[in-house]
């Protein structure tokens, strides 16, 4: 099975040497704590809870899955499954980046990143079972009353309870609109919520002593349509306004979804037959609330993807020095041996070279993006909180998408690396493969995001967050035109920047003209977006690293990975801009007869 180490050299030089965090957390509110010490500290300790707790529970948790018994709906997770909750309890992981008043530590998001993405890359699994609990938090923080901060927030902080997100009903998908599930008000001011929620993540299980559900439903005088939505606080185990737990609530695992991976990670059919429920937020105003831990959850989803990128690397490059296969085609590299390791092959680098690009070049988008949520929240000033928050909002849908589209096409590489071996169990790289699928799904399609990305985040705000991130780039170009250490991707990059702003402008002119161009392109735009972002942060990477006290070998691999990553996998941005180009009527114009 493969093992995991944790990449700690490379996430201290995006934190510290690339992004600067240590100055950002110099000047944010919860960043005087954040000091070098104490994030080296956090880092090392969750490095080794990962590493040594969680990774070996991976392979037997997928092996083992989770089990449900039909008559008292009890969900088992896995063994060791539990004790590693107790343990990251314990560490005080559950409170990391949480509020101070409901018994967080209050440290940024951007630390909470790294841990995330270990967490992910040791037991994918096992990380989804306090994965929305962050989410809830939020929710709770930003849309609800002070008691029910106090009730629900405070014990989800402490890792007591775990919090979930329940949307998709069997009916209906990403299309909130056409939910059913009802609530009904009740004398005493709380609801009855009543309908059925699937694919529902860590719905019931053996972890804590309550789970608290936020549901959406609709109340008996609402509007149709995503208008008439609201949001409710469901708990497994009642509780009153004072937090105390009382009796079971009338809600319910109905079955665990078999699903194609993360098996150790339970899926649930959660039934609601008239549930005890408290309002969250205004009445109808429920999708405010969920976006918010939508959002959240979809930056979570992209380090995921970030995380298996590098775990499937991790294990491409272990086994392409140890496995000996053929000789170089240049003549033998390893004479006193047999044959040649893997590595030496042409094909067997591109795609370990592929990995390694996208995981490193992923991690900076990701804690960049990380960082933007502490500059929305802590900023000094309104402005800077405005402008974080534009960019933000751009992001994200590149971040969520791309990883995880990179994640899956990653998996595909450390398969074909291990050859017959890869597709067989014992290797753990064919669970990497199944893990990896469900992330470019949950919590939006690709095709949602890459919607969400030109139709919302661009189209309808005039291109505000890609201004802000197209100014970033120019600035770069300025500043380093005549920086001999990066010189060589300076034109590049703003010719990319270029095109990219080029491309939107025409895009913009022809779904004035006919709004399905914007779905027609949607896609390929997402993914030239996030290509040139990647391009980006390589030139970063770069020029930081130059100007680092890192060692003289983490330097030439950071420019030869540069090197490997503007001439291999930025070019695909060529690609997808002739489809970009190309007319709609190629997607649209055959009728829907003709499919047979």
């Amino acid at each position: 099975m493969s093992n995991y180490k944790a990449p700690l050299a490379d996430m201290r030089f995006v934190m510290f040497d690339l992004l600067r965090l240590d100055a950002q957390y110099a000047r944010i509110d919860g960043g005087a704590n954040a000091t070098r010490d104490v994030v080296d500290a956090i880092l090392d300790e969750a490095a080794k809870f990962s590493e040594t707790v969680l990774a070996p529970l991976n392979a037997p948790g997928d092996e083992q899955g989770c089990t449900l018994d039909k008559a008292t709906g009890a969900v088992t997770t896995p063994a060791g499954f539990r004790d590693a909750y107790k343990q990251y309890v314990e560490g005080g992981w559950s409170g990391l980046t949480a509020p101070e008043a409901y018994g967080g530590q209050h440290l940024p998001e951007s630390i909470g990143a790294p841990l995330k993405e270990m967490l992910d890359s040791a037991n994918l699994s096992w990380g989804n079972f306090p994965l929305l609990s962050h989410g809830a938090t939020e929710a709770l923080r930003l849309h609800g009353e002070e008691w029910q901060r106090v009730a629900f927030l405070k014990p989800i902080v402490e890792g007591r309870w775990t919090g979930t997100m329940c949307l998709t009903e069997p009916h209906c998908g990403s299309d909130l609109g056409l939910l059913k599930t009802r609530a009904e008000p009740d004398s005493d001011g709380t609801y009855r919520i009543t309908g059925t929620k699937i694919f529902i993540t860590a719905g019931e299980h053996d972890l804590t002593e309550n789970i608290v559900h936020l549901v959406l439903a609709r109340l008996p005088d609402a509007p149709a349509g995503v208008k008439g939505i609201s949001l409710f606080i469901v708990p497994k185990v009642k509780v009153d306004r004072s937090g105390a737990m009382a009796a079971r609530n009338a809600v319910s695992c109905g079955a665990i979804e078999h699903k194609m991976g993360i098996h150790a990670s339970v899926t649930c059919v959660m039934n609601f037959d008239g549930a005890e429920g408290y309002l969250i937020g205004a009445p109808n105003k429920g999708l405010n609330a969920m976006f918010t831990m939508m959002n959240t959850a979809r930056l979570a989803v992209g380090i995921q993807g970030l995380g298996l990128i590098e775990r499937a690397y991790q294990g491409s490059l272990a086994y392409a020095r140890e496995r000996l296969q053929g000789r170089a085609l240049s003549g033998a590299k390893f004479p006193d041996k047999p044959a040649d390791p893997l590595i030496v092959h042409p094909d067997i680098r591109r795609m370990l070279l592929t990995q390694k690009a996208f995981a490193e070049g992923g991690r900076a988008l990701a804690y960049y993006a990380a960082s933007l949520v502490d500059l929305v929240e802590r900023a000094p000033t309104p402005d800077e909180r405005k402008h974080a928050d534009e960019l933000l909002s751009f992001i994200i849908p590149i971040t969520k998408a791309l990883l995880t589209e990179i994640a899956n096409e990653c998996a595909y590489h450390a398969v074909q690396i291990f050859g017959g071996h890869g597709y067989i169990h014992e290797t753990g790289m064919e669970q990497i493969a199944r893990d990896a699928r469900i992330t470019s799904i949950y919590e939006g399609t690709t095709g949602i995001q890459a919607l969400d990305l030109l139709g919302r985040k661009v189209m309808q705000t005039q291109g505000v967050g890609l201004k802000h991130f197209l100014e970033e780039i120019g600035a770069f170009c300025h500043a380093n035109i005549a920086n001999t250490s990066v010189q060589e991707f300076v034109a590049p990059l703003a010719t990319s920047a270029k095109q990219w702003a080029d491309l939107t402008q025409e895009i913009g002119k022809r779904a004035a003209a006919n709004p399905d161009e914007v779905g027609v392109c949607a896609v390929d735009y997402l993914f030239c977006s996030g290509y040139i972002a990647l391009a980006y942060f390589w030139a970063r990477a770069v020029a930081a690293a130059d100007a680092s006290a890192q060692p003289a070998q983490f330097k030439q691999a950071k420019l030869a990975t540069a090197r490997f990553y503007y001439a291999r996998l930025l070019p695909r941005t060529l690609s997808h801009a002739a489809n970009l180009r190309a007319n709609a009527d190629t997607l649209l114009a055959m009728p829907d007869s003709q499919f047979g």
